[in-house]
């Protein structure tokens, strides 16, 4: 019994050690880049000595890639809104209230992200040509599934899938123009529940979902 607690334990201590290192790994890659970002700077903002970083990611760039498939990960589980909805206006609805809360929850995964494509994605290239491609194409056929049976406007599924991304993550990797226009102070509940609001209606209505 007591083997299996400190084993326990050590699991616990593993989970939070690695936690603390992504969410640094994070706020440093999102202000740094990959190229400016260092192991020590990492290591310094999660309050661990170098050595653990080390211990439980062996170089900086499989700290990386994990952190871009962290937050790219938690976009896609933000995408099962589509799987069993009855149409556009349940799944696309949905999928703007998931994206945005991530914006909200997660701003320094999605700058990485930005970041990274807008470099030509020397590191991640590979997502976007298995992993991102093949959830693109699949989405894309059920929204002209709902094109076709009446359900919304006849448009072109992957530019409307660009304007969600575009549009939804603009709240992250903006955030300081969107504070500054807020008067220098972060969103507030109700106005993210405000924001929500206003781009999934313009959006639905937009594309005759509504």
């Amino acid at each position: 019994m007591a083997e299996v607690e400190r084993i326990s334990k050590r699991g616990a201590i593993r989970q939070e050690n690695e936690a603390r290192i992504l969410s640094a790994a994070e706020k440093v890659f999102a202000e740094a880049g990959f190229g400016g970002a260092t192991m020590q700077l990492i290591a310094d903002m999660a309050g661990l000595p170098k050595a653990n970083l080390h211990y439980y990611f062996a170089t900086k760039e499989e700290l990386y890639r994990k952190v871009v498939q962290q937050i790219f990960e938690i976009w896609l589980h933000a995408a099962d809104s589509f799987d069993d909805a009855p149409g556009p206006v349940e799944a696309i609805g949905a999928y703007i209230d998931a994206k945005m809360e991530i914006s909200r929850r997660h701003p320094f995964g999605s700058k990485v992200w930005a970041s990274e494509v807008m470099h030509g994605a020397p590191v991640i290239q590979d997502y976007l040509e298995t992993t991102l491609r093949e959830w693109t194409g699949g989405r894309a056929k059920l929204i002209q599934k709902w094109i076709d049976e009446g359900k919304m406007a006849s448009i072109d599924p992957r530019h409307l899938l660009y304007m969600l991304w575009a549009t939804t993550q603009h709240y992250a990797d903006f955030g300081h123009q969107i504070e500054t226009l807020n008067g220098g102070k972060p969103l507030s509940d109700r106005q993210w529940k405000e924001a929500k609001e206003s781009v999934r209606s313009i959006i639905l209505r937009g594309i005759g979902a509504l």
